[in-house]
């Protein structure tokens, strides 16, 4: 079983940037693949990108493609999430999540282990 705890969320003004961080720990996160979700009130929880173990594979959501960086640093046990010219629509709690899966599709199912979340707001 591994814990997920996420960090660098906050408010920034529309076209800044933040760097979402998310540490494991109770299993090595190289263990599995790690996908980053984002959650808005009222609306449901939606894919944002995701990572193969290795690190080798990447996809990214439409909506953020360009816009965000997903990586990791398995001898950190943790995976970040830069994310650059933030619009206010990116407005969201942002989860971090493991699977056990090599590589998990886009559903917030095929995910095993889930972060507590971290606030992003973005301002116009």
């Amino acid at each position: 079983q591994v814990q997920l705890v996420e960090s660098g969320g906050g408010m920034v003004q529309a076209g800044g940037s933040l760097r979402l961080s998310c540490v494991a720990s109770g299993r090595t996160v190289s263990s599995y693949a790690m996908g980053w979700f984002r959650q808005a009130p009222g609306k449901e929880r939606e894919f944002v990108a995701r990572i193969s173990r290795s690190g080798n594979l990447t996809l990214y959501a439409d909506s953020m493609k360009g816009r965000i960086t997903i990586s990791r640093d398995n001898a950190k046990n943790t995976v970040y999430l830069q994310m650059n010219n933030l619009k206010p629509e990116d407005a969201a709690a942002y989860f971090c999540a493991a699977s056990i899966s090599g590589w998990p599709g886009g559903s917030p199912n095929a995910y095993d282990y889930w972060g507590q979340g971290t606030q992003v707001s973005v301002s116009s």
